[in-house]
């Protein structure tokens, strides 16, 4: 294999907006930048929001016709299309595509290296892949804390384990607009409409809220539990939130707010409140995945339990009773992500796994 070009099949289970789709494109031009050929391969389609950043960054996109669990049908498409496209390398992303990238890799000989974003997995995904484990050559966890639980519930051992964290910053990323005196709060958040995102225990935190300080607060996602969230919003009196629906430029989103909230129950990396906090806003935060190592406790923003509205209405009174404090705040957080997240150490780790993945014989032990 050393004297071909690296051709990767990069496999994710949906070009879905947001979520594990959305830093493809900086992933991928990493990799292609250290002269490899890469092309995308979606086992269903969702709402097809992640696939036009992806063709914009000129990357080849293939999208099956089908669904999500029709795993038979998926794996045949897998194996037929990927036959055709005969790559030297597949790289999978979240469960269904490992699962399914594996097989196809190791009928074909192809090494595979496999993403892990998430903070929570199913109990059957968790067994499944850690019977499946050794299939993948290499694995990449996108965050300190989701390398430490790959390496803890998967068994995968130090030698074929490294962390690629999933967020480049942006030094040139819009800024939000300092919070002046007579200005309206604006509290803005970025998510599914998923109970993982906590945004239940948003809406009862916001009935709790005490503050003299008019505010705003606006979610900015779709999904499937917007009805009962809104239910929920008018049977406590919260007047404050709304719904924003599909934000089609994040950044855009977060430069028009003063704070950010993720009320997760669980997150790994957790791209959008780094977003946050790269556009210069502080962030209150679940204490969960990366989030407790990216905020500083007073200094860029504030971490509480997850799932305690209590302490989330605490943490965002006790800001909104300050609003002149939230421009400092925001700016340290990012110095902080700047310094953390900086697009030259996010290449120089790709680079390097890259340079790992040349070295893989065709049917060897990781290198």
């Amino acid at each position: 294999m050393s004297g071909r070009p690296v051709r990767i099949a990069y496999v994710i289970n949906s070009v879905e907006g947001g979520g594990a789709a959305s830093p493809v494109p900086a992933v991928l031009g990493v990799l292609r930048g250290g002269g490899a050929e890469i092309a995308v391969f979606a086992l269903t389609a969702r709402d097809r929001r992640g696939e036009a950043a992806m063709r914009v960054a000129g990357f080849d996109v293939h999208v099956r016709d089908g669904g999500e669990t029709d795993h038979g049908a998926a794996l045949r498409w897998l194996d037929a299309t990927l036959r055709d496209w005969a790559p030297t390398h597949v790289w999978t992303s979240l469960t269904r595509a490992t699962l399914l990238g594996q097989i196809v890799g190791l009928r074909c000989g192809w090494p595979v290296v496999s993403w892990q974003h998430a903070a929570f997995l199913k109990p059957a995904n968790r067994v499944l892949l850690r019977a499946m484990q050794r299939l993948s050559r290499l694995w990449v966890g996108d965050s300190t804390a989701v390398t430490r639980l790959t390496a803890e519930r998967l068994g995968v051992p130090p030698e074929r384990l490294v962390q690629w964290s999933i967020f480049r910053a942006d030094p040139d990323a819009l800024q939000a607009v300092p919070w002046r005196v007579g200005d309206t709060v604006r509290i803005g958040s970025l998510g599914r409409l998923h109970r993982v995102k906590g945004y239940d225990v948003l809406i009862d935190a916001l009935a709790l809220v005490a503050t003299s300080t008019p505010y705003e607060m606006a979610i900015a996602g779709d999904g499937a539990e917007r009805a009962a969230l809104q239910a929920r919003a008018a049977a406590l009196g919260v007047t404050t939130v709304r719904f924003a629906g599909y934000a089609a430029d994040p950044a855009a989103f977060v430069a028009g707010c003063h704070l950010y909230v993720q009320p997760s129950r669980s997150e790994g990396l957790c791209v959008a409140a780094h977003e946050a906090m790269q556009a210069g806003l502080p962030v209150v935060a679940s204490a969960v995945g990366e989030l407790p190592s990216s905020i500083v406790e007073g200094e860029t923003g504030a971490t509480v339990p997850p799932g305690d509205p209590v302490a989330l209405a605490a943490a965002l009174s006790a800001l909104l009773a300050d609003p002149a404090r939230l421009a400092g705040m925001g700016q340290a957080g990012r110095a902080r992500v700047l310094a953390t997240f900086g697009p030259e150490r996010f290449a120089a780790t790709g680079l390097a796994i890259l340079a790992r993945m040349r070295a893989f014989a065709r049917r060897g032990q990781a290198s």
